[in-house]
């Protein structure tokens, strides 16, 4: 397996970290600004038509990663040659948050194979709900196929976000890239190091991600009483706040769920996954130290091999950590091997295992690493 880190920026295009020369990657995988791969013969599809014999596959991002860097406004990729892994990708289209299980279903029904050993995910960040997205995944595929990945983002504007498989970019896309073969080894870790606070309310009112009423009370008008002054930057400053989701009273632990709309008439909040009647949502908040040493977490519960790590952050992360946001590559970066390609996005939610578990689910406000090691 052989990984070749590229970089384009609107000043010097395409610059690629080793010599073109002879090599043919199989899998090219990029993270561009939505403003570039909207574009009709942008970057994105001039990656891909270079290579044609390659399978290529992208999304819009909050931030590209690239090594220990975030950059805005480019697109970064990892060029793949497998020395005997098989590489497939499927696409759908969700044209609402309801059809996600379903397009899930289709997809993991057209990559299921014997020698299926990981589905990567990318898809559309705001049209996708993302707890049926990957309960689909999980019901269709057998308990030893591992899925990670992660949503598209828009930088903090939550207008549009794009997929790409081949020179198919588009909105509302979900794309399923699998691997097939014994010799490639997919590690996978997710930390947040988020604190939560204040007190534990029961879900009253909800409809999938949609939630309306937090101990029977109008949940936005609720949210906007703890964010004070902040609530007038909806949804964008709710990153700084995500609920924790619980499944009891007394959970110690739960899902972290970051929102992606709000809507004034409803008085709802919208999030990156479900938000079930009868469980219960608690405030979060976090330190720029503690969201540095969640990262270091993730990369060494997925360090392997390390010939190629997808790092897939939360956009909320970023906000909270400032001009400290390259202080979470840095640990990741001396977490995991060296001499491996890292690349990834800052993300509207991450599709991982818990860490030390094989089921996957949709986390929001984590760092989720991949790593990838042919052997």
């Amino acid at each position: 397996m052989k990984v070749i880190a590229a970089h384009w920026t609107s000043t010097r295009g395409w610059s690629f970290d080793a010599p073109e020369g002879l090599f043919e990657p199989d899998w090219i995988l990029y993270f561009g600004a939505t403003a570039r791969l909207e574009m009709p013969n942008g970057p994105a599809r001039e990656l891909c038509s270079r290579f044609p014999k390659a399978l290529c596959c992208g999304c819009s991002t909050s931030g590209e990663i690239l090594g220990d860097h975030v950059s805005d406004d480019t697109v970064v990729a990892a060029l793949v040659q497998f020395s005997s892994t098989r590489v497939q990708a499927v696409a759908a289209q969700v044209a609402k948050p309801e059809l996600s299980h379903a397009a899930a279903q289709a997809l993991a029904g057209q990559l299921r194979a014997p020698d299926l050993c990981h589905v990567l995910v990318l898809s559309e960040g705001l049209q996708v709900n993302g707890t049926t997205l990957i309960a689909g995944f999980r019901d269709a595929l057998p308990a030893s196929v591992t899925v990670t990945g992660g949503l598209a983002g828009d930088g903090t504007r939550f207008g549009q976000t794009f997929t790409g498989l081949g020179d198919q970019i588009r909105s509302g896309q979900v794309v399923a890239v699998g691997f097939y073969g014994r010799q490639l080894h997919v590690g996978y870790g997710t930390e947040g190091g988020w604190e939560a606070f204040g007190p534990r309310r029961l879900i009253t009112k909800s409809q999938g991600n949609v939630l309306f009423e937090l101990d029977s009370q109008p949940a936005l008008d609720l949210y906007k009483k703890y964010l004070g002054e902040r609530a007038s930057g909806l949804p964008a400053t709710g990153l700084l706040f995500p609920l924790q989701l619980l499944a009891s009273a007394t959970a110690a632990n739960g899902l972290v769920r970051t929102i992606l709309a709000v809507d004034e008439q409803q008085q709802s909040l919208t999030f990156a996954g479900d938000m079930p009647q009868g469980q219960y949502a608690r405030l979060m908040k976090a330190g720029q130290d503690g969201l540095v040493h969640g990262a270091e977490q993730a990369a060494s519960a997925a360090a392997g091999g390390g010939q190629l790590a997808v790092l897939v952050s939360c956009v909320g992360r970023r906000l909270v950590l400032g001009q400290r946001v390259e202080e979470e590559l840095e640990a990741v970066r001396k977490a995991l091997p060296p001499g491996g390609v890292s690349v990834g996005f800052y993300s509207y939610g991450e599709i991982c295992p818990p860490t030390g578990l094989r089921n996957c689910e949709l986390h929001n406000q984590t760092m989720t690493i991949t790593t990838f090691t042919e052997t």
